[in-house]
């Protein structure tokens, strides 16, 4: 059985420390799905549940607060293939409410915050959350200037070419009282009627087929390519503002109401509310037409109505204090468990999958569920027969929530976890430790790139977008070649046309290609022969390097060579390599591991040496000479007042000094900002030069 999770009160500081610096990473990852990749991977109930949990620790543990809190950020940030946009004052993020009780002490709150009694009136508006992706649009004299996606609340991606096409949001705003600068912000989505027809327009032309209407509307709004959105049927509710040189009104509701007006959409469900009371009755009138909408909703959002109340209840770490949203219970039903199939993912992960008999849960039909992992199969105790309740928590992916016990038909075994890997080497399934010991979850394939299931994945991931982002060679060429045996590793594919042209059995002779789609393909592989250093590292598929990761280790190395021969030793067991790695900012212990065990494995070796003999890695930017910090160490530490820590960084690095996250007796500038730390008090004992946020930046210009 699965230990219980202890409550927060029973962590010790240590405890916290770890959990809260684990919650970041498992949180900060899924930030990165939802808001860039529009592939969200867990539900919106767990992802609430991840936050909620990393909240309390904050809270019972102040000292974690630090500057790179989540606390402090919003969302992800912006992708690299967008232009940015600069939010002159920042998108952020709601507080949520779970049950009517939390409602109720939501109200209170802002009564007691504003000191405002029990019986003096006050409103609130109550509308639906629509679930999509969140857009700002600028307007300056009434034309359309600049539209942006949130990002990371502070910077978002421009996609003005790409809203321009969306037929409800008007390249004009009408009436005498638009403001010379309106900044509208809402919510781009796609009703459940054009989703049907999109998906199946895609399924037609064999294309994606998209999971929900939110991953749909996000990755149409995210096209690079404009005339691709335009074909995509997105619609716009507005509901909130940013920058403005003058306001329409003083209530939330006339606000609205103005932007109405002007020529935008508004959702017709918006309500001006007395209290609490009236709050959760539309709640609950709004969760019984859900289904009949047509279009997706997971909440109810609550703001107090009076703008100028709001300017007195403020902001709140990432969210305002008079707002709240009230999230929907997650949809369930009952079906039947057919089976239960193992699915082995690039990292040899085995994830159990529940087969399902198709059942209809909040207006789609799901016939496959996510069992996570073995613990949780046996904390359930699901069978194969077993009537099992599913639900779409945040409609996202459908998990198995519980048993029907009284329904267990009779003879119902146990379900044994696989011991050995389903692929045909027949590879021992391991599961692995912790640093200090403990079993984790996961249980893995240990034949690595040897296994069939980790090659094509690590194939799959190889071509991916952010990684080598080969135009033609998808999911189903790599399938088709991998079966075929013409791919078995990356280095195959950059040999590709060679022995296409010295074989008898020509590729563009198989259905489903032809001499312009190979020639097409051929063209797109030779184009990324020549490839940014920092995509070769995270297209490796090297476990806990992600694309960020990879950019780090890109920019501290600067070439390929330096990085192979750095990995090369570290794999050998050099202390003073790992240690140099270790240092470096946003790489710790873990990656370190990672690096070291990829490049011990034999089979990797030969393929990373196949691979770069194929490339022409170019080298990462390389640091500035001629500044007053070029090739110093720096730490930052504490509070920033004037910039955010990423600026900071940022800046730093393209000034020619190299960002670390640890102090050591090679730091040469430590910038300490209040609340600064244990940090701090390293760097005075190593008598290192301390520096203010302003004196740093008087130093750099």
């Amino acid at each position: 059985m699965t230990a219980p999770i202890p409550s927060v009160a029973d962590l010790s500081a240590e405890q916290a420390a770890a959990e809260h610096a684990r919650l970041a990473t498992e949180i900060t990852g899924h930030d990165q799905r939802y808001y860039q990749d529009d592939a969200p991977t867990v539900s919106d109930a767990e992802y609430d549940a991840l936050r909620r949990r990393y909240d309390e620790i904050e809270a019972a543990f102040p000292a974690l607060s630090g500057a790179d809190s989540l606390t402090r950020k919003v969302g992800a940030a912006p992708s690299e293939k967008f232009a940015k946009v600069r939010h002159g004052v920042p998108m952020l993020s709601l507080s949520n409410s779970f049950s009517d009780q939390d409602v109720l002490d939501f109200v209170g709150r802002i009564r007691r915050f504003l000191d405002w009694p029990a019986d003096k009136p006050l409103g609130f508006t109550a509308e639906p959350k629509i679930d999509g992706l969140s857009c700002s649009l600028r307007y300056e004299n009434g034309r359309l200037a600049v539209a942006a996606t949130r990002g990371d609340g502070s910077e978002g991606e421009d996609v003005t070419a790409n809203v321009r096409t969306i037929a409800e949001i008007p390249q004009r705003l009408k009436g005498a009282d638009v403001p010379e600068i309106c900044e509208i912000r809402g919510e781009v989505y796609m009703a459940h009627a054009d989703f049907a027809a999109l998906n199946a327009r895609q399924a037609e032309a064999g294309a994606k087929v998209f999971a929900n209407p939110r991953n749909a509307a996000a990755g149409s709004l995210r096209q690079l390519d404009a005339s691709i959105t335009a074909r995509r049927p997105l619609r716009f509710f507005a509901y909130a503002w940013g920058e403005m040189s003058a306001m329409p009104a003083t209530t939330q509701m006339e606000m609205v109401a103005a932007f109405a007006r002007f020529g935008m959409p508004v959702n017709p469900l918006m309500r001006l509310c007395g209290g609490a009371e009236e709050l959760v009755a539309h709640y609950h009138a709004i969760e019984e037409m859900r289904a009949d909408l047509g279009y997706d909703i997971d909440g109810v959002v609550y703001k107090v109505d009076d703008l100028a109340l709001q300017g007195r209840l403020g902001f709140v770490a990432r969210s305002p204090r008079w707002a709240s949203a009230h999230k929907f219970a997650a949809e369930k039903a009952q079906t039947e468990l057919t089976a239960i199939e193992i699915q082995v993912g690039r990292t040899g992960a085995l994830t159990p999958v529940a087969k399902l008999k198709p059942v209809t849960v909040g207006g789609v039909v799901v016939s496959n569920a996510t069992l996570h992992n073995a613990d949780e199969i046996a904390r359930l105790d699901a069978r194969i027969g077993d009537t099992v309740i599913v639900q779409r928590a945040g409609d996202v992916i459908p998990q198995v929530l519980a048993i029907v016990p009284e329904r267990r038909p009779a003879g119902a075994e146990p379900y044994e976890f696989p011991t050995i890997c389903p692929c045909h080497l027949k590879t021992p399934v391991m599961r692995e430790t912790t640093g200090t010991g403990e079993e984790t979850k996961v249980r893995r394939c240990s034949g690595e790139f040897a296994c069939p299931f980790q090659r094509v994945e690590h194939l799959r991931h190889f071509c991916s977008r952010r990684a080598f982002d080969i135009e033609g060679l998808g999911e189903k060429q790599i399938a088709f070649f991998y079966d075929k045996g013409l791919l078995k590793e990356p280095a195959d594919i950059f040999t590709l046309e060679a022995r296409d042209k010295a074989s008898l059995t020509k590729i563009e002779n198989f259905e489903g290609f032809g001499k312009t789609s190979v020639r097409n393909l051929f063209a797109a592989i030779n184009e990324r022969r020549d490839i940014a250093l920092e995509r070769v590292i995270y297209a490796l598929g090297i476990r806990h390097v992600g694309e960020t990761t990879a950019k780090v280790l890109a920019r501290a190395y600067g070439n390929w060579g330096a990085f192979h021969q750095a990995a090369l030793a570290i794999a050998g067991g050099d202390a003073a390599a790992a240690a140099e790695m270790d240092a470096l900012d946003q790489i710790g212990e873990t990656v370190v591991e990672a690096v070291a065990k990829f490049f011990a494995e034999e089979h990797n070796l030969g393929m990373v040496e196949r691979l770069a003999a194929e490339l022409s890695v170019r080298d990462a930017e390389k640091p500035k000479q001629d500044t007053a910090v070029a090739g110093k160490t720096v730490v930052f530490t504490g509070s920033l007042e004037r910039m955010t820590r990423d600026e900071a960084k940022a800046r730093a690095e393209s000034l020619g000094a190299k960002v670390s996250g640890s102090v050591s007796k090679k730091t040469d500038i430590v910038v300490a900002g209040p609340g600064a730390g244990s940090k701090l008090d390293a760097a005075r004992t190593l008598g290192i030069q301390i520096m203010s946020e302003d004196e740093w930046l008087a130093l750099i210009g």
